[in-house]
């Protein structure tokens, strides 16, 4: 019996990712246990998912606090209160200071809506169309202090369609995200993926800079 990998989601909003990850969860041998579901908005509905699902759950408002620094220490001392191996990033909309990212440096994960390193930061999907883009999608990384800068562990792609908008490129994405996001966790709960110094390796192999294509049709 593999031991028990602990889990702490942060989300900000719909939370279609932790549901996707609440799902890969309940199949068998999956090593991974989550423990609690914070959020940094009271109204997010990945709340009610993960109260639906029994999950634990907090919110920690960023409003209530001074500045980011003293929001980061109130939001890790709630994290810590769960002792996880792993911190989960799935629609969380708020800038981590470098403090928190070097506390959880190396189990610290999250998805973003482009193949990294191309578009960093917000609105990947219309800068996609307006740079004419035949291909767009999803990656894994960890987190540094970099802006959407860590070490890429996977990445899935789609294609742009001459009639791609952007709100249909988004749920492209979304879905490669609910297969490649729950897959990168797995890894890291077998104990097969981890961050040594600056690069991702998987099953002691260091990945390329882009990570590992995953195709998902």
């Amino acid at each position: 019996m593999q031991p028990t990998c602990s889990l702490v989601l942060l989300l900000s909003g719909s939370g279609s990712n932790l549901q996707a990850l609440i799902d890969d969860l309940e199949r068998n041998n999956h090593p991974g246990r989550l423990k609690a579901v914070i959020s940094n908005r009271a109204d997010a509905f990945g709340l009610t998912r993960a109260r639906e699902a029994g999950i634990e759950t907090h919110v920690v408002d960023h409003r209530d606090y001074a500045d980011r620094l003293a929001f980061d220490r109130a939001l890790m001392a709630v994290i810590d209160g769960y002792h996880p191996d792993l911190v989960v990033l799935a629609g969380f909309m708020r800038i981590l200071s470098a403090t928190f990212v070097a506390h959880y440096r190396g189990r610290l994960l999250n998805v973003h809506p482009s193949l990294l390193p191309k578009y960093k930061g917000l609105d990947t999907h219309a800068r996609v169309l307006e740079a004419g883009d035949p291909l767009h999608g999803c990656s894994v990384h960890f987190v540094t202090e970099q802006l959407d800068g860590g070490a890429v562990i996977a990445q899935a792609s789609v294609d742009v369609l001459a009639d791609d908008t952007a709100e249909r490129l988004a749920l492209k994405v979304h879905q490669r995200e609910h297969i490649l996001y729950p897959a990168v966790i797995r890894w890291f709960a077998e104990g097969r993926l981890r961050l040594n110094a600056e690069d991702a390796m998987l099953d002691g192999v260091l990945l390329p800079p882009s990570g590992k294509m995953i195709d998902i049709t």
